[in-house]
């Protein structure tokens, strides 16, 4: 065999090791998400978010599978509560009361949930949800890392790029970078909480950019993980002299 030869058969066989790692830190990231998200069934969050020059104080409380109350305002103003079978809102301002039932199936259920609660829950706490094809792995360095790993997904269809880097091996989140045509957005981990019998980290000061400059910032003054939380945590009641309403699921999707 010539050297030239010999050569370009290295680069194939490099190139295939290089594919096939690819894959492999992909399967392993996967699984490092999904026992990370098993560490932390339950947690509870107060903080203060900030931008275009308005601030919002808000609580979180989160226990798995699927139970969640959202708090805006100190003291409360408005509060959403979801006992993994009733939507709970209670307007203070208002004076109302609205309990949500039925309605929608499930997928147009957990959207309606996701866009509901989304903003009360800061990125990091739960791990980001990965589709099953369009999704690439590298690993890479960071400031917070040292060693990290990123997650590219590429939805089909689209040109909207989500990365989503992670300090390796324990998964932490450090960023987000979100491209769409020429736009690019970005959301940095400033300050961590970390808690050694968990072995994990979770932001406690968030920072959100695009266009080169920051536009908006969340800092948590409380984070509490694997809290005990009562079931009765998520289930809410109307307050006396409160103007009281039942109505679907469907009719908060469409409001």
């Amino acid at each position: 065999m010539s050297a030239r030869h010999l050569s370009l058969l290295l680069l194939v066989l490099a190139g295939c090791r290089r594919g096939d790692d690819t894959s492999a830190l992909l399967t392993d990231a996967r699984q490092r998400l999904a026992a990370r998200d098993g560490k932390l069934t339950s947690y509870a969050l107060a903080g203060t978010a900030r931008e275009a020059g308005q601030t919002m104080d808000f609580q979180f409380a989160y226990r798995a599978p699927q139970k969640m109350l959202g708090t805006l305002g100190t003291p409360a103003v408005r509060a959403f509560a979801w006992d993994g079978e009733h939507l709970f809102e209670r307007d203070d301002v208002a004076k109302k009361f609205r309990t949500y039932d039925g309605g929608l199936g499930p997928e147009e259920r957990a959207g309606v949930l996701t866009g509901l609660f989304a903003p009360f829950a800061p990125e990091g706490f739960r791990v980001p949800l990965l589709p099953g094809q369009g999704v690439s792995a590298r690993r890479t360095q960071h400031p917070k890392g040292p060693e990290a790993v990123e997650l590219t997904v590429k939805p089909a269809g689209t040109d909207v790029e989500v990365t989503y880097v992670l300090r390796w091996p324990a998964m932490d989140f450090l960023g987000k970078r979100t491209r769409s045509g020429g736009d690019l957005a970005e959301l940095r981990v400033e300050e961590e909480h970390c808690e050694q019998a968990l072995g994990l980290c979770v932001p406690r000061r968030l920072t959100q950019w695009g266009g080169g400059q920051q536009v908006a910032e969340t800092s948590l003054t409380r984070v509490e993980l694997n809290p005990s939380l009562p079931a009765e945590t998520f289930s809410l009641s109307a307050p006396g002299g409160y103007d009281v309403e039942t109505k679907t699921l469907a009719a908060l999707g469409g409001r």
